[in-house]
């Protein structure tokens, strides 16, 4: 298994001098040509005030690379203030990426993108009932020994640093969930920090459970620059027959640098 995922999530395209296209933005095609990814995760909050221009140009952002890219809404990509936000919240999100629930499916890899946007609550996220029976309905149709990745963009993990973001509605649930439909890696963002977790580090499975790896990546843009404890970065995940790797890659001073590495086990086993 030769797979490099590359994961950037709030890039808030529009929000000035601190949107990603004023910083690591323009960077990301030399993140891209260094690490060479199979697969770009966008995790949501693309835009940040949903504007079609805004659209535009995130998806020219994360698109210009030339490596194929699977996206989920947040909260910042559907109408602020509008009857659009009840009546047709994803218009502008589905014009550049045609749906909410993307699928991205090889051999190797099979990655299930989910809408964890409520268009009736401000920032709190939450997967509905059909929404997560999709979800695990995909998952388990994946190819056999497929690497399976589950995408949100509401965090599943708390982060490190005090927050007001809620994780996702739930979520006792929604990741068991998940993780018995065969994800081993569970991604999200949202909170603009960063948070790498194995299940068996926080929860008491059975003998016979699969780990399951769940991360919250840093944002790629900092429409708050003055607010602490909100960083800058990228997570580059490497799954291989027995692990998974998780390396931390932070924006600072112009450039890209890498400040963690984790290495967790796949399956129900244990590292050599």
């Amino acid at each position: 298994m030769s797979l490099r995922i590359l994961h950037v999530s709030d890039l808030h395209t529009g929000a000035g001098k601190s949107g990603a296209e004023a910083g690591p933005g323009p960077a990301l095609q030399t993140l891209v040509d260094t690490l060479k990814p199979t697969l770009v995760i966008a995790s949501g909050d693309l835009t940040h005030r949903n504007k079609p221009w805004q659209h535009d140009g995130a998806a020219a952002l994360l698109k210009g690379p030339g490596v194929p890219v699977l996206a989920v809404p947040g909260n910042h990509d559907i109408p602020f203030i509008s009857p659009k936000r009840l009546l047709s919240p994803w218009a502008e999100f589905e014009r550049h990426w045609l749906t909410t629930e993307p699928t991205h499916s090889t051999p190797e890899l099979h990655v299930v993108g989910i809408n964890s946007v409520r268009p009736w609550m401000h920032q709190s996220g939450g997967v509905s009932r059909s929404g997560l029976a999709r979800a695990v309905g995909r998952l388990r149709s994946g190819p056999p020994g497929a690497f399976r990745i589950a995408v949100l963009h509401h965090q599943l993990v708390g982060p490190p640093w005090r927050s007001r973001k809620k994780p996702v509605a739930h979520r006792n649930h929604v990741l068991a969930t998940l993780a018995d439909a065969g994800a081993e890696l569970i991604v999200g963002g949202h909170v603009h920090q960063g948070s790498v977790g194995d299940r068996h580090e926080f929860e008491v499975v059975d003998e016979g459970f699969h780990s399951a790896v769940v991360t919250t990546v840093p944002g790629l843009g900092r429409p708050r620059p003055h607010r602490h404890g909100e960083a800058c970065g990228a997570f580059l995940y490497t799954p291989n027959d027995a692990s998974l790797t998780v390396e931390t890659y932070l924006w600072r001073e112009q450039e890209w640098g890498i400040t963690a590495r984790r290495t967790f086990a796949r399956g129900s086993g244990t590292l050599a």
